[in-house]
C-alpha cells in the first residue's frame, strides 16, 4: 500500500470500529438488544414473511455458518426469534422472528436511525455521501466477483 491508501484504510478502519462500539452501547442502554441482535432481527423483519432459512440469514448477515447457529441459540434463549425444521429439507431450519423479537426491533429502530445520523451522516455532505455510497458498492461488487475458499 502507498501512503494514501494505507491512510485511508485505517481512517476507515478506527471510523468503523468507533461507530460500531458507540452504537453497540447506545443499543444495549436504549434498547436492549446487541449490535447482532439488531441485525439479525433486522434481516428477519425485511423479510415479508419474517423468516429465513438458516443459510439464508447467514449469507444476509455475510456470516459463517457457526457464527449464525450460536447468535440464533441466544436468541431463541432469549425469546427474540423461533427456529423451526424445514419441511422440504429435514437438515435445514427457518428462523423466524417472535412478537417479542418484532417489539423489539419496533422499539429499536428509531434510536439507531437517530444516533446513525448523529454519528455518521450528520458530518457529510450528501455529496460527500453519495461518493461514499458509490465507494462503498465498488468495493462490495468486487468483493461478490473474488472467489470464495471453502
Amino acid at each position: 500500500m502507498d501512503d494514501r491508501e494505507e491512510r485511508t484504510w485505517r481512517a476507515l478502519q478506527h471510523m468503523q470500529m468507533r461507530i460500531d462500539a458507540e452504537l453497540a452501547r447506545r443499543l444495549a442502554s436504549d434498547a436492549s438488544l446487541s449490535c447482532p441482535e439488531y441485525h439479525v432481527l433486522e434481516a428477519l423483519t425485511d423479510n415479508p414473511e419474517g423468516r429465513l432459512r438458516m443459510f439464508e440469514l447467514g449469507e444476509a448477515l455475510g456470516w459463517e455458518k457457526s457464527r449464525t447457529s450460536h447468535q440464533v441459540g441466544r436468541m431463541v434463549e432469549r425469546g427474540l426469534v423461533k427456529k423451526t425444521q424445514c419441511p422440504s429439507d429435514r437438515r435445514g431450519s427457518h428462523i423466524a422472528v417472535t412478537a417479542k423479537g418484532r417489539r423489539a426491533i419496533e422499539a429499536a429502530v428509531p434510536e439507531y436511525e437517530a444516533a446513525v445520523s448523529k454519528l455518521f451522516s450528520d458530518h457529510l455532505t450528501p455529496r460527500q455521501l453519495d461518493a461514499l455510497r458509490r465507494a462503498a458498492e465498488t468495493v462490495l461488487a468486487g468483493l461478490d466477483e473474488e472467489p470464495h475458499e471453502e
